[in-house]
């Protein structure tokens, strides 16, 4: 475990690092600081004191920046984070993508409890363009989103475009376009998922006897009951709340948000030719672009997995691919597919 896997690690389990007089200080809920962690922080003591130092001298001007791989001259990436506001889900793609390519993460507000989240798009997407130009007054820039924060990281772009400033493209990783988290579709995408499982249920609980029926019916109770008391206890949970706020603030945001006609790159990365044709409708973002690009990796990488480890790489690979093809000739290979140019790629598992 390397030092930024280690602070993600921490950061998952609710333990919170700092510098102090050249120390490093933390505090940690009761049993969550196991002996394995203290003896990795020992190991890495020196490594995350000159990140958390860093961190903190550049949270003190620019609260909303987080930079996960600093170095390199390249047109920098800002990224906006998934609904939960996690911006260390970037970490292992910004790892990939080598010091040349500085990237950034993109932490609303509200997240450390000192203020209450913004409610709108428009709203999240200022207080984003004022941090930016705080800390890189001059472009290009490349804006990325994932998922829901792909909504975001799309007006983020608008107004930037807007302010006169260069936007060299917008990533949207995995993000489902708008309309997909409204109550209707998503009541409708529940029923469906429903049925799928209801099915395949029916199936694998015919062949049981009573006595395995009765204990799978108990352990699913207890996952049920589970993840209940789980979630009030994050509602309730001093730490954890602010989060819970974030999400639910996030998704409503979303869900009310109406992309307009963006003058400018749009690149899909999307989880596979599956993925692809499901009903998040990721493809309605190309409509509302000048540009609209698709990059397909893997199928399978659906969710989180297209940036953890086994999946990072191959998107790293494709975020490069679209990054120099737009270096070197941006309306190169673009046909009309009625609203503007659109180049599609796509990379084949491997």
């Amino acid at each position: 475990m390397n030092a930024a896997a280690l602070l993600s690690e921490l950061r998952r389990r609710d333990i919170h690092v700092w510098a102090a007089g050249g120390e490093l200080r933390c505090s940690a809920p009761p049993g969550a600081l196991t002996p394995e962690l203290r003896e990795q922080l020992r190991r890495h003591k020196s490594e995350i004191l000159a990140f958390v130092a860093s961190a903190q001298a550049l949270a003190g001007q620019q609260p909303a920046i987080v930079p996960l791989q600093p170095k390199g001259s390249r047109a920098p990436v800002f990224a906006v984070p998934g609904h939960n506001g996690d911006v260390f889900c970037y970490r292992v793609l910004a790892q990939a993508l080598g010091e040349e390519q500085p990237f950034f993460g993109l932490q609303p507000p509200g997240l450390d409890g000192r203020g209450d989240p913004l409610k709108r798009v428009e709203d999240i997407a200022a207080y984003f363009v004022a941090q930016v130009h705080a800390f890189r007054p001059q472009g290009p820039y490349v804006i990325a989103g994932f998922c829901a924060g792909g909504t975001i990281a799309f007006e983020l772009a608008q107004q930037l475009l807007a302010g006169g400033a260069a936007v060299s493209f917008v990533a949207l990783f995995g993000s489902p376009y708008p309309s997909y988290f409204r109550r209707r579709t998503q009541w409708w995408q529940c029923l469906r998922d429903q049925a799928g499982r209801f099915g395949k249920l029916a199936s694998e609980l015919g062949s049981l006897s009573h006595r395995d029926l009765r204990r799978y019916c108990d352990e699913k109770l207890a996952r049920h009951r589970a993840r209940r008391d789980a979630a009030r206890a994050a509602a309730l949970d001093p730490v954890l709340a602010p989060r819970v706020r974030v999400q639910r603030a996030t998704v409503s945001a979303v869900r009310r948000y109406e992309p307009r006609h963006f003058a400018g790159r749009v690149c899909l990365f999307l989880a596979g030719r599956q993925w692809q044709r499901s009903s998040v409708a990721a493809r309605r973002w190309l409509s509302v672009a000048l540009q609209g690009e698709e990059y397909c990796g893997p199928d399978g990488s659906e969710g989180f997995d297209m940036l953890r480890e086994r999946h990072a790489p191959q998107f790293a690979e494709l975020f490069r691919r679209c990054r120099d093809s737009g270096e070197t000739n941006p309306l190169a290979g673009c046909g009309d597919l009625g609203c503007g140019p659109l180049r599609v790629k796509e990379m084949l598992p491997y």
